[in-house]
């Protein structure tokens, strides 16, 4: 202190600013997350190894010079980080993605193999992060990482993912596929029959809800560029789409060995193997049982029924499309109400899996949705709400079967009444005129000099 206050001694040093806190905060966040990815990578790679199943490294390896297993998802995850880029960028990086593409299908085609899709975005959008790391630099820099982040997470989450549908197989060898349908009584055995008017609908219609069902990341890509459209001007939109499909997309799979269940077409239905307890799936309803109890089943069949995440999935896509254009409401609609026929109809869930992923979904957005608000009454309320009515739909189905199944009407009007009122309160919280009024009370309230 004595030297610096000496004339002519050079001033001190300036204290660090509390900008550049907050920044080394979120490069440390930065790092642990990658840590984090590999850690989990690594992991997936050695339980597939001991379980001879495919690993999530090998997998990412077979998008980058091999077959991808899914042409869809390296697809979706480039378009999304392509937001974070200018225009210019983005149509380099398309023309090569597409160019790449098209001189392995050149490949496979020569070579007899079959045809698919993937490799040219999984390596453009490897080489666009290390361009925007290592050349880029200041808002234009951090913009485009943060895009390609949630890029590169839906495709790595998407490899995690089904390493744990294998897991879930290996871990499990019965499943509680007789509880679920017992307890369906409830709500009138809805996947038998949705399955037969989907039968009798003919093949456009099942064609139709069966792409909607296997292409949803389609359309959750469009409504998240949409939300995502302006970050290059700097504006981040504080809550969108991709983060609560990353959230259902880690929260909802813990539960397939907690209630492992292989859906009504495999445990009542022909594609059972001979493992199905009665072929009868849509046909006939299985008469009640004296007893109920788990049924062993193959070790390769994923258990990935309850929650239903699709349903999940679906119906958070149609909430963020509720702020958009026509357009983009009316496909969010269409794609909810296609996916809750589909998976009824193609005889992949019960009706109280479906049940399950509302109220998942409703609890995850409400625990994101808003975040500068807060954790006040009315978000405690919600999301207490949706935790009882998860927990109560799982619980019933488990310990409460042949009751529902006894008395359906009740025990359906109890059930259904539950899932009303969390989606009542979650409308009355989020959407309703009197929660946008109050909003914007507070923002007015929030501005006024003080």
């Amino acid at each position: 202190m004595l030297i610096h206050d000496a004339p002519g001694s050079p001033p001190p040093p300036a204290e660090p600013t509390g900008a550049a806190r907050p920044r080394d905060r979120r490069v440390t966040a930065a790092w642990c997350g990658i840590a984090a990815a590999v850690l989990v990578l690594v992991a997936g790679e050695l339980v597939a190894a001991h379980i001879d199943a495919l690993g999530p490294l090998t997998s990412l390896a077979w998008d980058y010079v091999g077959r991808p297993k899914s042409a869809t998802t390296p697809w979706a995850g480039f378009l999304l980080a392509l937001v974070g880029v200018a225009t210019r960028v983005r149509v380099i990086a398309l023309a090569a993605a597409v160019g790449i593409d098209l001189i392995f299908v050149i490949i496979r085609a020569i070579e007899g193999r079959l045809f698919t899709v993937g490799n040219g975005p999984t390596i453009v959008l490897t080489a666009l992060a290390v361009l925007a790391a290592w050349q880029w630099s200041g808002e234009r820099r951090r913009t485009a990482l943060r895009a390609i982040a949630f890029g590169a997470l839906l495709i790595l989450a998407t490899k995690v993912g089904e390493i744990w549908l294998d897991i879930t197989a290996w871990a499990c060898p019965t499943v509680l596929d007789p509880y679920a349908e017992l307890a369906d009584h409830a709500l009138g055995n809805p996947s038998w029959v949705v399955g037969h008017l989907l039968d009798l609908a003919g093949p456009v219609p099942l064609g139709v809800v069966r792409w909607v069902y296997f292409e949803l990341p389609v359309a959750a890509i469009v409504v998240a560029v949409w939300q995502l459209r302006n970050v290059t001007a700097g504006v981040w939109p504080r809550h969108h789409l991709v983060r609560t499909f990353l959230a259902l997309g880690l929260i909802g799979p813990l539960w397939y060995v907690v209630f492992p269940v292989v859906g009504p077409v495999l445990a009542f239905g022909p594609q059972g193997h001979g493992l199905e307890l009665a072929d009868v799936w849509p046909d006939i309803v299985p008469p009640l049982p004296f007893s109920v109890g788990p049924m062993p089943f193959d070790d390769i069949t994923p258990r990935n029924c309850m929650p239903s995440l699709h349903t999940a999935w679906a119906l958070s896509l149609f909430i963020h499309s509720r702020r958009g254009p026509l357009w983009l409401r009316v496909g969010g609609a269409f794609w909810l109400v296609c996916t809750l026929i589909a998976t009824l109809g193609l005889g992949a869930h019960y009706g109280v899996d479906l049940v399950a992923g509302a109220a998942l979904c409703l609890t995850v957005e409400s625990a994101l949705r808003e975040p500068d608000r807060g954790w006040d009454n009315h978000r405690v309320r919600v999301v207490a709400l949706g935790v009882v009515t998860f927990a109560t739909t799982l619980l019933s189905t488990r310990y409460l079967a042949p009751t529902m199944a006894d008395y359906p009407v009740l025990s359906g009007l109890a059930l259904l009444g539950l899932l009303s009122a969390l989606a009542i309160t979650f409308y009355l919280t989020w959407f309703a005129p009197t929660r946008k009024s109050a909003k914007a009370e507070r923002a007015l309230v929030s501005s006024t000099p003080r």
